[in-house]
């Protein structure tokens, strides 16, 4: 795995061994950062289920001011750490190695994001109850955007009912992007 494009283009990120992280690939990587690069720059990023830390590491390394990592799995927040250090942003990462709901309520009142990116285990809706969470946070900045990579199969026909607004959906071979805002409020991606 490594970061696509920007200040820290081509660094090779440290990955855990075996089955406990998906790293999301550098096909599906770069296709999402095209979606979002021309809003990305001086942004604030939270990356929930952080595992490495690819997804927040390529936000920063394209432009984003800040990147929160959220990741509970005390290996895979070690890689976390390396990778900011390898990529000299560890002044603009902020880890917090925790279960995602504790982190969302501990940043509560601290920080609005431009993005929330998620990408938790596949089919235990975990992304269900970040969204039912972020519904009635103020976490989310006014024009902000949560993405979720989910499997394929992963149904988001409550996502209306919790006041979000799907803006698209990218399907990969075995997953795909979600992209939400609230309900109601102009489109922006």
């Amino acid at each position: 795995m490594r970061v696509i494009a920007g200040s820290a283009r081509r660094t090779q990120l440290k990955t855990l061994e075996g089955m406990d992280t998906r790293p999301t690939t550098d096909r599906i990587k770069e296709t999402l950062f095209n979606m979002i690069a021309p809003y990305l720059y001086d942004s604030i990023f939270l990356d929930l289920f952080a595992g490495s830390g690819g997804i927040g590491i390529e936000a920063l390394s394209r432009g984003a001011m800040e990147s929160v990592f959220v990741e509970k799995n005390p290996k895979a927040m070690a890689c976390v750490k390396e990778n900011l250090q390898k990529t000299h942003f560890e002044r603009k990462g902020m880890t917090m190695q925790m279960d995602v709901m504790t982190a969302l309520y501990k940043l509560e009142g601290e920080k609005q994001f431009d993005y929330i990116f998620m990408d938790p285990p596949y089919n235990h809706e975990l992304e269900k109850s970040v969204l039912t969470y972020l519904a009635e946070s103020s976490l989310l900045s006014e024009e902000g955007i949560i993405i979720v990579e989910a499997s394929k199969e992963t149904e988001f026909d409550y996502a209306e009912d919790l006041g979000y607004h799907i803006i698209k959906e990218k399907e990969y071979k075995t997953n795909k992007h979600v992209f939400l805002e609230p309900a109601g409020r102009k489109e922006i991606c």
